[in-house]
């Protein structure tokens, strides 16, 4: 069975081009089923075994981690990485097992994030001076890094992957490589090249062309981690909401946009969803802003 999950994991980074950290999370989940598998069978399962799971086994499992008080996202990713292991099976050693089709995933709520008002977006950079004022360097990258996923709606990792030569010269967009190794381009804003200027001048160290733009203050490329202890340096700072984090910044960037008039079409090429159903979740959030105005000032509204 090892055997045929590493096969599995090696194709995903390999074939599909996932992250080894999304091919970890799948290679957990379906451990997590066979370990199951096994108990409920009470003998070593191996991949031949598999297809003979029933609809009986599936849901057992399922129940299993409701009793382990597993959320129903995680199960509903659960199943669907044992189902993409299946379908490997099926398509690379002809090991089929229809039962599984038949499993419905717990349904998962769609949370709407929430956007940062636009006067908290300002006053970070005030926040972050004052919190870095013996390092300015820290503090120009800090708001750099800030304006940047906030101005071009970047995810953290997206941001932090960016090198020196991709901002020479200031061009108009940027090629940002996202998920799945997928690219998009990105246009910049004026004030995101000047944030980023103020920080390279200032910067002591990373100034060749192929290295990775943000620094940590040892000289070493900036990891997610440390931007998101930015974030809550200036969340608490401030004292903002606990929802004020990087992705708040990205979300407030496509909720501008959709209240600006921009497109579906338009947003989901901006912030590089693979599905439209993805970007339509801030249609939903605009509505409840609109909801909202509506209950507070339409005179009928109440009645």
């Amino acid at each position: 069975m090892n055997d045929a999950i590493a096969e599995f994991t090696d194709y995903l980074t390999q074939t599909k081009n996932y992250s080894v950290h999304t091919a970890i999370a799948y290679e957990t989940d379906i451990r997590d089923f066979i370990n199951f598998y096994e108990k409920f069978n009470g003998e070593t399962v191996y991949p031949r075994d598999l297809s003979r799971a029933d609809t009986i086994c599936f849901r057992s499992w399922l129940a299993d981690r409701q009793r382990r008080n597993l959320s129903h996202k995680s199960t509903a990713r659960a199943l669907s990485s044992v189902r993409g292991f299946y379908k490997f099976l099926n398509k690379k050693h002809n090991i089929k097992n229809d039962a599984i089709g038949l499993i419905s995933a717990p349904r998962v709520p769609r949370k709407l994030s929430k956007a940062i008002e636009t006067s908290d977006v300002e006053n970070m950079h005030d926040a972050i001076r004052n919190i870095d004022d013996k390092e300015p360097w820290i503090a120009a990258r800090d708001w750099a890094l800030v304006v940047l996923i906030f101005g071009c709606g970047l995810r953290i990792s997206e941001a932090l992957s960016l090198c020196n030569r991709d901002v020479a010269g200031r061009p108009d967009v940027l090629r940002i490589m996202g998920k799945g190794s997928k690219e998009r381009i990105v246009p910049v804003l004026p004030a995101v090249y000047d944030a980023i200027e103020k920080y390279i001048t200032v910067r002591p160290f990373g100034r060749d062309a192929n290295d990775e733009l943000f620094r940590s203050v040892r000289g070493l490329p900036m990891t997610p981690r440390m931007a998101e202890k930015v974030i809550e340096k200036v969340r608490n700072y401030l004292q903002l909401p606990d929802y004020v984090t990087p992705h708040a910044l990205r979300h407030t960037f496509a909720t501008a946009l959709l209240s600006g008039g921009a497109d579906l079409r338009t947003l989901q090429e901006l912030l590089g969803h693979s599905s439209l159903s993805t970007t339509q979740l801030y249609t939903r959030v605009n509505m409840a802003e609109i909801t909202n105005i509506y209950t507070h000032a339409h005179p009928r509204a109440h009645e």
